[in-house]
């Protein structure tokens, strides 16, 4: 992790009196990494990002699992997914045809390399969501999540997140849920450490991104 957790909660506790009773109220978010965690094998972490889209958590394990069987018990090079049969694709594993079309995209985008993923971690965010949301399948939300939780960036904001969205509308006592640039504005003194304060947010209503 390239921060300091305890930092953050610090920062954050000066930095908002809100976020300061969250933590009382509801301790410190678990920043152990997921067992499920792709590690270093970014494509491997997209590829299962996309499969489990508006899945529950159970179902897209499962779907998951059954990609990575049909590839020999690992997760599929970009080539391997160009060379399978779309159709079989779709029908083995239980995917839908658009998410048999978005692995294709994805695959097809890092083996032409306008997605290089040896080098993502020199990337600033900006870039990089440009650069991920390009990729068929792969929208704005896919992508703060992947570089909060693989990359592990420190003050990213998912303003489309609707976890986030609701817990800052309990917390602040909002009348609505708050549109991205009402959350933008809230999160400004958040700064370096927004990924840091979703996470707060997250276990404050006991919930967490699929």
């Amino acid at each position: 992790m390239g921060f300091d957790p305890q930092e953050a909660l610090a920062s954050l506790r000066r930095a908002d009196p809100v976020l300061a009773r969250l933590l009382d109220e509801h301790g410190s978010p678990d920043f152990v990494p997921d067992a499920t965690r792709a590690g270093n094998d970014h494509y491997a972490a997209l590829l299962r990002a996309i499969v489990g889209q508006q899945l529950s958590t159970r179902v897209a394990v499962v779907l998951w699992g059954r990609v990575v069987e049909r590839f020999g018990g690992r997760p599929p090079t970009p080539q391997q997914v160009l060379d399978d049969d779309p159709e079989t694709l779709k029908t083995s594993v239980g995917l839908s045809r658009a998410k048999v079309g978005y692995l294709r995209s994805l695959a097809e985008h890092v083996i032409s390399g306008e997605l290089d993923l040896e080098h993502v971690s020199t990337l600033p965010d900006d870039e990089l969501i440009r650069e991920l949301t390009a990729v068929k399948g792969i929208g704005e939300w896919s992508a703060h999540m992947f570089l909060m939780f693989q990359l592990e960036r420190p003050d990213v904001l998912a303003v489309g997140d609707l976890g986030v969205r609701r817990a800052v509308q309990l917390a602040y006592g909002l009348d609505e849920l708050p549109k991205p640039a009402e959350l933008t504005a809230i999160a400004e003194p958040w700064i370096p450490y927004r990924s840091v304060a979703c996470r707060l947010l997250w276990r404050s209503l006991d919930n967490a991104p699929g």
